[in-house]
């Protein structure tokens, strides 16, 4: 049997991951390190980053696998989200690397809306910091249904295990306040390799799982595969003489066959699938993720920003949102502003009801009653809509249970949020 037949046979499916944490944390050589043991570098990568350690006086520095522009290379930080891919035996594995310094905040809400894992690093010397906190609630709100700390150099001290002890025992307690409870710990050195995917032989005192381990054993969710079927219309296909009009979009969950009845939201307006075509060509089912063409039984009005689904499953038109928000903006909210909200393929018009409470991720408390938002603040509000949209709760489907605002004057984007 072949290499890529095994594969086959062991697949344990692909996991997305994020690696986050502060600045100087050792995220990027983590991923390095991790592509480096798994033999995932390609011959002229690593001659190419042999050549640049080696011209600056340094040991192979990892994180030149992930640290791709030249101002990440020239600061020593990470700025942009970058995405790695590896497999073992066991998984195939998309590793997104986000930045850590406090700045680049919403670059980690991007690479953590997809991601089904968060890594967590913690620099062994400082423990538990502010950032590190941050970008633990983010997570948790994201919805990412494991976290992993990982406390990295642990070389610089002395591989204690007090060290480790203590820093647990510290996000044990703010883990607890912030309700997240699938969490996992594990020692690790990156710029050494022990921990990572092998074990090594100076932190002997852990008898836990490696990281490479947690990651190819932990659960994937897959409720999005039998969650309701939705399916947002990106374009629609007008007819031609060989072919009838048609609506394109992606499965965000469920799937759909032919013959199944489905409703047209917001008209309401029900009938049948008669056709369904993918890039495979003409189907009598297509599934999750998939992009696909679907013509109807009926001449409906459909357009762009319409959701179909199916007759016993639609969701409930909402005219007002109660959602987490987090701030990407430079300017900060302005209740009396009307922004563009945007969810799925559909935008409507939105302002801000009314702040319900900010998050301080420094002491770990509500702020009630303050409706001043600035950049990556966290925050429970209300929104008023001025036309319906259909909503999924954020817990239940990410794709349908998320959306962002957009400033209407500059177009850009100044929020993300997960309805509740």
């Amino acid at each position: 049997m072949s290499a890529i037949e095994r594969l086959d046979v062991l697949d344990h499916g692909v996991l997305r991951f994020i690696t986050a944490g502060s600045v100087d944390d050792g995220k990027s050589t983590l991923i390095g390190r991790l592509l480096y043991d798994t033999k995932a570098i390609l011959a002229d990568q690593l001659a190419a980053i042999e050549r640049t350690s080696q011209r600056r006086g340094q040991r192979l520095d990892l994180s030149l696998l992930t640290d791709g522009l030249v101002a990440e290379r020239e600061q020593g930080i990470t700025i942009d989200v970058a995405y790695r891919y590896f497999a073992t035996a066991l998984r195939k594995f998309i590793i997104a690397d986000a930045p850590g310094h406090e700045q680049y905040t919403r670059n980690m809400v991007t690479a953590a809306s997809t991601a089904q894992l968060a890594i967590l690093l913690v620099d062994a010397r400082h423990g538990v910091v502010t950032q590190t906190r941050r970008h633990a609630t983010l997570a948790h709100l994201l919805g990412i249904p494991h976290i992993v700390l990982a406390v990295n150099k642990m070389d610089l001290v002395g591989y204690n295990a007090d060290a480790f002890s203590a820093i647990v025992g510290d996000f044990l307690a703010f883990a607890q306040r912030t309700g997240i409870s699938d969490l996992r710990f594990v020692p690790i050195s990156a710029l050494d390799g022990d921990m990572v995917v092998d074990r090594g032989e100076r932190l002997g005192w852990y008898d836990g799982p490696t990281l490479l381990q947690i990651l190819e054993t932990v659960e994937i969710p897959k409720t999005l595969a039998s969650a309701p079927f939705r399916f947002p219309v990106q374009y629609v296909s007008r007819p031609t003489a060989t072919a009838p009009r048609a609506y394109m979009g992606r499965i965000e969950s469920g799937s759909i066959a032919v013959g199944d009845r489905v409703t047209v939201l917001p008209s309401a307006l029900s009938t049948c699938v008669r056709e369904l075509r993918t890039a495979a060509g003409v189907q009598s089912c297509a599934g999750l993720h998939a992009s696909a063409t679907i013509v109807l039984a009926d001449e409906l009005d459909v357009s762009r920003g319409d959701l179909i689904v199916r007759d016993d499953a639609a969701p409930d038109a909402q005219r007002s949102l109660r959602a987490s928000l987090c701030w990407l903006g430079d300017v900060p909210i302005a209740p009396s502003r009307k922004y563009l909200l945007r969810h799925t393929t559909r935008e409507v018009r939105a302002r801000v009801e009314r702040v319900d409470h900010r998050w301080n991720v420094s002491a770990q408390e509500r702020e009630l009653g303050t409706v001043d938002l600035r950049m990556n603040d966290m925050a429970q509000v209300v929104l008023a809509l001025a036309q319906p949209i259909f909503p999924d709760r954020y817990a239940e489907n990410r794709a349908t249970g998320s959306f962002i605002l957009i400033d209407e004057v500059t177009n850009n984007t100044v929020a993300a949020g997960m309805i509740q």
